[in-house]
């Protein structure tokens, strides 16, 4: 016996097509929204541990700040007292020099030139006098050259002048001292002599 389905099979197909691509597409629209909460999710939870490291870099961050500045504190303090060290090392080694120079004028100065004025910056000197002769001035610069303890004499001026009636030439001069520098021994003698025994 033939069976014949009069039943509109074509429109029940199309039906049945239909339904199947909604629930596709309801299904990828699902998964489509899974996928980007999955993300989402993900990506604030790779932030959130960002924003943590952040925090701890600056936390680390100023603590070394704070420690930098105690250190550059700490590293002016040592240049002060490295500085105030110096200055007390140099009074001490120079505070023989001025004898020295007193000496080593009186030793040096000729008969017949006085001396008006002494003035010292620093390991330059400046001498101002008189003398009876410009001969006695050559004598003065060449018993300086000949010093252990000061040298380099340079004559600045020299000119006629009167004093007590007497015809007399008026100079000024300048010459260095040579700074002495410590021994072996400990003691301390002047560079020249040192060059010298060398």
């Amino acid at each position: 016996m033939i069976r014949i389905n009069l039943l509109p099979h074509r429109e029940l197909k199309r039906a049945a097509r239909r339904r199947q691509f909604i629930g596709l597409a309801v299904g990828t629209a699902l998964g489509s929204l899974l996928v980007a909460l999955g993300v989402h999710l993900w990506f604030s939870a790779r932030i959130a541990e960002q924003q943590s490291r952040n925090q701890l870099l600056k936390t680390e961050i100023a603590a070394l700040d704070k420690q930098i500045a105690e250190i550059n504190k700490l590293r002016e303090q040592t240049a002060a007292l490295l500085a105030r060290k110096q200055v007390v090392e140099a009074l001490q080694s120079n505070r023989t020099e001025a004898v020295q120079l007193i000496d080593q004028l009186v030793r040096q100065l000729p008969d017949g030139v006085y001396l008006k004025q002494v003035k010292q910056t620093g390991a330059k000197v400046n001498l101002v006098g008189f003398a009876q002769s410009n001969a006695r001035v050559s004598t003065l610069m060449r018993n300086i050259e000949s010093s252990p303890w000061i040298t380099a004499p340079e004559l600045v001026e020299i000119k006629a002048a009167t004093v007590n009636n007497q015809r007399m030439s008026e100079f000024s001069l300048n010459f260095s001292i040579k700074r002495p520098n410590p021994d072996a021994d400990g003691t301390r003698a002047p560079q020249a002599q040192k060059d010298k025994k060398a």
